[in-house]
This record gives structure tokens, sequence and C-alpha cells, in this order.
């Protein structure tokens, strides 16, 4: 299972892409209320989780995604989601983080000789990484991107990660997205 991570606060371009296509795709993936059941995101957009952070079992957690915007900070701070990221790194599962989100994967030590990318100004939380402008960057099993306008690209990225290259063309092709990766 993909574990998507919310607290209020989050970017909603950034957590609504990625779900909604992993799930067109065919991947199982999940999202996670942090401190709520119901979420409301930066810009006054409520979400329900499936569930919330305490009914989690990372018993089959394959991959953790972490949407930005000012939530990305609760996230950071949250001991469900920093034992969900061990959990998926030690069984060498995805971790992607999308805008201000990969600061968190820096700070905790998964970013160390990874290039990665971040919303601007993030640069430097990315501790151990080498920091580029690219819309999305795929290191390993290690997946960033940049912000709400990269949110499809990097939706797209984690299909093909998942699944394969030929699934996120065939995901592209359904919503109209001119590329895939």
């Amino acid at each position: 299972m993909i574990y998507m991570f919310l607290a209020d606060g989050f970017e909603e371009m950034e957590a609504i892409a990625p779900v909604d296509l992993l799930r067109r795709a065919g991947v199982a993936v999940q999202t996670v209320g942090i401190n709520s059941l119901t979420v409301k995101g930066s810009h006054g957009v409520s979400l329900v989780c499936d569930m919330d952070a305490e009914a989690l079992d990372l018993s089959d957690c394959q991959g953790v995604i972490l949407p930005g915007g000012p939530g990305h900070a609760v996230l950071g701070q949250s001991p469900v989601v920093l034992k969900a990221l061990r959990v998926a790194a030690d069984r060498g599962g995805l971790l992607a983080a999308i805008c201000a989100a990969p600061s968190i994967l820096g700070q905790n030590g998964y970013l160390a000789g990874k290039t990665a990318c971040c919303f601007p100004g993030f640069e430097g939380q990315l501790t151990g990484a080498t920091a580029v402008t690219e819309p999305v960057v795929r290191d390993g099993s290690v997946i960033t991107s940049r912000g709400a306008g990269t949110a499809v690209p990097f939706a797209l990225a984690l299909v093909s990660y998942l699944l394969s290259p030929k699934k996120a063309t065939e995901v592209a092709a359904q919503i109209q997205c001119a590329s895939a990766p």
C-alpha cells in the first residue's frame, strides 16, 4: 500500500493529482489524515481522508507520498509520518515528496547522496542532496517535485516508477496530458 499523508494546510493539487492518477492506474493508495479524518487544504478545499493516523497499520506500507503547502510542517513533526518513512525506506519502498515536503526527506536523512528538487527557497533543507531545478526528479526510490504546477508530471512519474512507463503514458493519454515521463 502507498500512503499519502495529509494535514491541514496541504496543497490541494499536490495531493489530489497523485492520488487520482495513481488510482486511475490501479495503484493501491490511501490518504491518511494527521490530527483529523477531515483535512482542510491551503485554499479552503476540505478532504475526507481514507483513514486517520490512529487507524494506520504499516504492515503493508510500500511507499509514502508527502504533499507540500503550509501543512508540510505538521507532517515533518508527526511521529506517524516519520515512522512510515522509516518503514518504507527500510523496505526499499517509494519516498515521494513535492513542493516544500522534500525538506522532510532531507531533514531526516533520506536525501543523502541523492539528486532532488523542491519549491524554490527550500533547497537548503535538502540535507545531503544535490538540488536541481528540474520539475520532477527520480533518484532510485526517491521522487521529488517542485510544486503545484508540477503535480501531474509528479503523479505520472509515480505511476511510471510503481508500474511502468507504458502505464504512465496510458494514464497521460486518458487525461489528455501532452507528455508522460
